[in-house]
């Protein structure tokens, strides 16, 4: 089946109850799928089709419900983005009144009020979400080591584990990048097509938004990533080039720590304690400013001048 919003799960949990195998894809997926069946009408006698013989032909993966500390989690969060969203907008609309001739005084009150309820509903809503932390020792733990890092916060990386499931589901960092939609996209052929290139956003759009202002708060007082974003940014007009780099490294460092256990060390670099960037790197890994590559080894530029080839080759 599709994973068309949250209006899948009852049928999905309830095969998973019976103890029936269960796949749920991206509709992109079973769109493509169709596609490259050379279909070009869509109705739900097709649809169903499409997806009976997706399944027929191909290995998909086994769909399994969330842990109910990540179910919880992920409602709590969606539910603390949208309140968040809604106050915004009415904020909006109060700071337009205001600008107005004359506004009336029962509408900027009820605005007022509107927003007041909003607040509390958000400090329940954040209060609940720790309670959810809190709620098992191994997960509070792994949470405490997460939260060293400068520049994440408590809602934030509350927002990644959940829509994550706690990385259940991430086998790689590439897995991870393309899920949240970091994954580089490259529109360039020949001498005739020169596109830009940029990021995909095919992926959880709410993990990039949680690491937006992480990623701004990184740049200014994590010592290692500043240095990061400062160097992707030199030359450059737009500073947003940087703040996705940051956006990106904070969510692999997420996933790194969880994985591995450890705690985060801001270890200032300076220009002449700089260290050496791996040069035959994992086949995972993408270098930040010189993304959408197809190579794994570096370039000869991009080599130190006191290391040869033939020493790159058998280090």
């Amino acid at each position: 089946m599709e994973a068309t919003g949250i209006y899948y799960e009852p049928l999905a949990y309830q095969l998973h109850k019976l103890r029936q195998t269960v796949s749920v894809l991206l509709p992109n997926k079973v769109k493509h799928f169709g596609k490259s069946l050379n279909i070009k009408s869509k109705t739900d006698r097709i649809d169903a089709r499409v997806i009976a013989q997706l399944g027929a032909e191909r290995q998909l993966p086994v769909w399994q419900p969330p842990a109910p500390v990540f179910k919880a989690l992920r409602e709590l969060t969606r539910h603390y983005t949208d309140l968040k969203q809604e106050r915004t907008v009415l904020l909006n609309r109060l700071n337009a009144l205001l600008s107005a001739h004359e506004p009336q005084a029962f509408v900027l009150r009820s605005h007022k009020e509107m927003i007041k309820k909003f607040d509390t509903e958000i400090a329940k809503c954040e209060a609940q979400i720790k309670a959810v932390l809190k709620k098992e020792d191994w997960l509070q733990e792994k949470v405490s080591r997460l939260l060293t890092i400068k520049g994440i916060g408590l809602i934030s990386l509350a927002i990644v584990l959940a829509e994550t499931q706690g990385f259940a589901l991430i086998n790689n960092v590439k897995q991870l990048t393309s899920y949240a939609g970091f994954d580089v996209v490259e529109r360039e052929s020949s001498t005739s097509v020169k596109g830009k290139t940029k990021i995909s956003k095919k992926g959880n759009s709410r993990i990039r938004a949680a690491l937006y202002f992480p990623a701004l708060v990184a740049s200014q007082h994590n010592a290692a990533l500043r240095a990061v974003y400062q160097r992707i940014n030199s030359g450059k007009t737009s500073m947003m080039v940087g703040v996705v780099s940051l956006q990106r490294k904070l969510l692999l460092l997420i996933y790194s720590m969880w994985k591995s256990g450890t705690l985060f060390q801001d270890r200032s670099l300076t220009s002449g304690d700089q260290e050496r960037k791996p040069l035959l790197r994992h086949k995972d890994e993408v270098f930040e400013n010189k993304v959408g590559r197809s190579t794994d080894l570096p370039t000869l530029d991009e080599l130190p001048s006191d290391l040869s080839s033939e020493a790159l080759l058998r280090q």
